[in-house]
């Protein structure tokens, strides 16, 4: 995928084709210390004992603020433009004898 052109000193941001393919995950598991926030990004597959880590974003504190703001206006776009995003009755996720390796 080819670069947009600088124009007017935006940031030019490079997509490799690799990147842009994207990568399926159905679970976050988030933690945090005192100064970064940890994204993990998982695929669980049924009926696999084991789950594995497909990609990790580390953010400063500040990012993740941001990232949750961003994430809250494009969810209420998509609303606007398709309707409400329905949620199955919310309960806690529970994996028995999931254990983690970083």
């Amino acid at each position: 995928m080819e670069n947009q052109e600088n124009t007017g000193g935006q940031l030019q941001i490079e997509l490799k084709e690799e990147i842009g393919l994207g990568t399926y995950a159905n679970l976050a598991v988030i933690t945090h210390s005192s100064s970064e926030f940890i994204l993990d990004f998982v695929r669980v597959l049924p009926g696999m004992p084991k789950a594995s880590v497909q990609s990790r974003i580390i953010l400063a504190p500040e990012h993740a603020k941001r990232l949750l703001r961003a994430l809250e206006e494009n969810i209420g776009k998509y609303e606007r433009s398709f309707g409400p995003i329905s949620m199955p009755e919310e309960k806690a996720l529970s994996f028995p004898n999931m254990t983690g390796e970083a």
